[in-house]
Parts: C-alpha cells; sequence; structure tokens
C-alpha cells in the first residue's frame, strides 16, 4: 500500500513538472515537431515513466534531469531563433522531391523515401496524378508541402475581378449553451441584441445551440446540438 501511495505522489509530481515544461517549452514542440523536439520528447517521456513507476530511483535527480532536458530545448530553440546558420545545422532545411513537375532523386535519398511514399503523401493532400504537381517540398517538421501547376490552381476572386469584402477572425458567442459576453463586447454588441438576433431565427434560449459565432459582418452563424451525420452509419 506505501508502494502504490509512493508512486500516485512520483506520479502527480512528475506531471505538474511536465506541465511546466511544456509550457517553458513552448506550442512549437506540440505543432511543429522537428527532428530534435523529437528526441527531446521521447527522451523526457522517458525518463518521466521511469523515475514514476520505478521507487528505487532518486526522485530529485530524476527531476532534475528533466529540468535539464527541458532547459536545454529552450535554449536550442532560442538559439535558433537568433541565429540563420545554426538553425539550419540543429532543425535542418527544407528538401524539394519534386521540382518543375519531375521527381528529384537526390531529395527523396536524402529524406529516405522511395516514390511509394511520395505518391501516398500526395494523394493524402487530394493529388491523385504527379503531373498535377510543380513543386513539392518536405518541411524540416517532416510534412510534405505541395504546388499544383498553374492550371490546376484553384480559381481565386482576383482572377475574375470579383471585389473581395475584408474578412477576418470570427468570435464565439455562445458554447455549450453558454454565453460569452467578453468576446460579445469585444465585438461591440450585447446579450439584448444577440437574443434578437437568434429569436429571429428561432432559438429562444441557449439550450439547443452548441456553438454560436458572430464576424465583423455582423452575422451569426449557429450550430444546433445533437445532429447526426446521415453517414455516420457507413463510417463505423
Amino acid at each position: 500500500m506505501d508502494e502504490i501511495l509512493v508512486v500516485i505522489y512520483r506520479t502527480i509530481l512528475v506531471l505538474v513538472i511536465l506541465f511546466f515544461l511544456a509550457k517553458l517549452m513552448g506550442k512549437k514542440q506540440v505543432s511543429q515537431l522537428n527532428l530534435f523536439d523529437y528526441i527531446i520528447g521521447i527522451t523526457i517521456g522517458s525518463i518521466a515513466a521511469d523515475i514514476s513507476l520505478d521507487i528505487d530511483k532518486n526522485l530529485v535527480a530524476g527531476l532534475i534531469c528533466l529540468f535539464i532536458y527541458g532547459l536545454f530545448s529552450f535554449l536550442v530553440s532560442y538559439i535558433t531563433m537568433k541565429s540563420l546558420k545554426l538553425r539550419r545545422f540543429i532543425v535542418g532545411v527544407p528538401t524539394v522531391l519534386i521540382e518543375n513537375n519531375k521527381i528529384i532523386q537526390s531529395g527523396l535519398k536524402k529524406t529516405k523515401l522511395d516514390v511509394n511514399d511520395l505518391l501516398a503523401e500526395a494523394r493524402c493532400q487530394g493529388y491523385f496524378k504527379l503531373e498535377d504537381i510543380e513543386y513539392a517540398i518536405m518541411e524540416t517538421n517532416g510534412r510534405v508541402s505541395f504546388m499544383p501547376i498553374s492550371d490546376k490552381q484553384p480559381l481565386v476572386k482576383k482572377d475574375m475581378n470579383i471585389k473581395a469584402n475584408k474578412d477576418s477572425l470570427v468570435a464565439n458567442v455562445i458554447i455549450d449553451s453558454k454565453l460569452l459576453e467578453d468576446n460579445l463586447m469585444q465585438m461591440n454588441k450585447d446579450k439584448k441584441w444577440l437574443d434578437s438576433v437568434l429569436k429571429v431565427q428561432g432559438y429562444n434560449d441557449y439550450d439547443n445551440i452548441m456553438l454560436a459565432t458572430l464576424d465583423i459582418n455582423d452575422k451569426v452563424i449557429v450550430y444546433k446540438k445533437n445532429i447526426k451525420s446521415k453517414k455516420s452509419s457507413v463510417l463505423e
């Protein structure tokens, strides 16, 4: 029983430390993993699991080790922001895989990809024919970016001389039936105005509203609760 309590204590402590380390290393560690971040992440996870479960291991030494890895990751991120040469050495540079509609074999070799891997990446992004691709570049985080040939690029309003309205981020004003008054105030609106708009759309209260958004053109879009997809049975 004592061992279980020790494990619980060590696990909670490690989780708290990991939370602050994640805040220190920033969101990039989660969203844009490069090779270095990947190695650091795996190592920190392994150390955390080890000092949580093995009560014979020195807890303080393990926590110091976690802090060193987290601090080192933070310092490397800071240095690579300041120095282009170090960024290229540590993080790497993007690699061209397709150029002018031609497969670059040296690029595939450098990134350890084969043609089948490239085809799979292209299909995942909606390109089923390589002749539709002008450029393909593997980014430093391992993702492949594609640029279609000019004939396959989608039309934009500018191409058709259509004047576009100014666009911006929308504000979430209701989430899970709860009114977000601060967001509403930032859009220079109040609850009375929102209620009148929702009433026109057939909503007398917020109970059936999962999400409601408001844009700069005063357009309110409502997403109801409990909407089931007609295709769900096919996907299950």
